[in-house]
């Protein structure tokens, strides 16, 4: 498989260098802003990512310590969930986070599938709640949202109040919708996410963990947009989140590729007027270091937790079922969505 993307790759070079694209020329350049990258801001943003993944991983562990008391590890636990996150940065179909839920369900002698879909339901309520931030205040900064040049407002007072009321109304709406979504993850998780009973617990073993990786994955953010001397404003970092997060939800490709670097560029341009050229150096750049880190992260946790052997086998077997789980989803949605027409 890995030869056939590299040939791929390859041939899809020699294509776009006989239109006259100068790919290579762009991936030396790319190379070249890659090696130029200080080590300080290099170490900084892998140390911070490291802190994504494994605060991340502390909150699965304290969600399904709940559920399942003595039976759960907290190093096995952060490993499943780091080598979901290398899968999904070059599989499709966010594969990686069933990988990492039957692996949980691989180690945990109790648990079940659906018991660790409902740990992934508890952790995403963060995340949630996280995601509409993000897009609220994308919605209020939009430039121009409610800076239009009305003249005297007393000139145009109904005018005014339309506006005014109308953006409320939207407001209101979009936080409606959100909170709609999270109370369905808050439903659904109770079913197995014995945690939520014990308000407290949830709150300093889940909830804050969550938080901390979250907050970890802006300061990577900031920390390659200031590498690549991009200006580092709340605003900035929360235009590439918002971004990054809408190519993933979109994305048809493995880990977003091309869709990321389009989006973080439009975002780029819209808060900061930062070149296109620079944007997709920085997304890509970005991108391709995390990725490799998360790999080696997973990679090095898998040998040191299970052993060379034991991890592969347990990987292995957790990538074919997964693909087997996802498959099954697909045939599900199919089958609703005939249901649908067919009324």
């Amino acid at each position: 498989k890995v030869g056939a993307w590299l040939v791929g790759i390859a041939l899809a070079i020699v294509v776009l260098n006989l239109l006259g694209v100068d790919v290579i020329g762009w991936l030396q350049d790319l190379w070249d802003e890659i090696k130029g990258v200080p080590t300080g801001y290099m170490v900084g943003g892998l140390v911070f990512q490291t802190g994504q993944t494994l605060f991340a991983g502390l909150s699965y562990y304290g969600i399904l310590r709940a559920a399942y008391p003595g039976q759960v590890e907290l190093w096995p636990i952060v490993t499943a969930y780091a080598v979901g996150v290398s899968m999904n940065n070059f599989l499709p179909a966010n594969i990686g986070t069933f990988v990492t839920l039957i692996m949980f369900v691989a180690i945990i002698p109790a648990c079940t599938f659906a018991g660790a879909i409902a740990a992934y339901l508890v952790q995403k309520i963060f995340f949630t709640i996280a995601g509409t931030f993000v897009y609220l205040y994308l919605f209020l900064s939009v430039p121009g949202s409610f800076n239009e040049n009305l003249g005297n407002i007393s000139e145009n007072p109904l005018t005014t109040i339309v506006i005014a009321v109308g953006g409320v109304f939207l407001i209101v709406l979009l936080c409606r919708i959100f909170w709609r979504q999270v109370k369905k993850l808050w439903l659904k998780a109770k079913q197995g996410g014995a945690i939520l009973s014990r308000p407290k617990e949830y709150l300093t073993h889940a909830f804050l963990p969550s938080l901390v990786s979250w907050l970890c994955k802006l300061a990577v953010i900031g920390i390659f947009l200031a590498a690549f001397t991009i200006p580092v404003t709340f605003e900035s970092i929360m235009w590439v989140t918002g971004s990054g997060s809408l190519a993933n939800v979109v994305s048809f490709t493995p880990g977003a590729v091309g869709i990321t670097q389009a989006t973080n560029a439009l975002a780029l341009d819209t808060c900061c007027d930062v070149a296109r050229s620079t944007a997709v150096d920085y997304s890509t750049a970005q991108q391709l270091i995390t990725t490799a880190w998360n790999v080696l992260l997973a990679t090095v946790l898998v040998v040191w937790v299970f052993g060379w052997t034991g991890g592969k086998q347990l990987v292995a077997q957790s990538y074919a079922d997964a693909k087997v789980k996802v498959a099954e989803q697909k045939a599900q949605r199919a089958e609703k969505k005939a249901e649908k027409q067919a009324e």
